[in-house]
């Protein structure tokens, strides 16, 4: 009887291990350069046309420009052109973001490691909020 457990409880470890997103991340690393990414997380998605190609693996601070660097580990069969509009976007409103790649048109594609430099950064939702009252209002932003 305590064989049977045990073989059921790694059956379970196994499907649960495959299902979720545990597995380390495997593809090519790029990077992009953002002035914010409020609410973005390691291990975040990144996605193409809401399907996921890869995930967020690391967040740092460029010291020279005082930007934040994202680095993202892409899927291998995925080929990314140089010209991709990055983008965080919101998953939902009460939900986390993730990283949106918009492939451009050109025909160069980006190597291993290289920079995505079409980066369009988060809009916060205070910022949103706050645009949003003085348009109700009247009130002017500037004075």
């Amino acid at each position: 009887m305590g064989a049977i457990v045990i073989l059921v409880a790694v059956v379970f470890l196994v499907f649960s291990y495959n299902v979720s997103d545990l597995r380390p991340a495997e593809g090519y690393d790029v990077i992009a350069k953002f002035n914010a990414v409020d609410g973005l997380a390691v291990g975040s998605d990144v996605r193409v046309a809401g399907v996921k190609i890869g995930t967020v693996v690391g967040q740092t601070i460029d010291q020279e420009e005082y930007r934040a660097i994202v680095r993202m580990k892409i899927n291998p069969e995925i080929k990314l052109t140089k010209d991709t509009v990055v983008r965080i976007s919101s998953a939902g409103l009460l939900s986390g973001k993730y990283v949106k790649l918009e492939p451009g048109g050109a025909k160069e594609t980006l190597a291993a490691g290289g920079e995505l430099t079409n980066t369009k950064d988060v809009i916060s939702l205070e910022e949103l909020l706050g645009k949003v009252i003085f348009l109700v209002t009247g009130e002017d932003s500037g004075k």
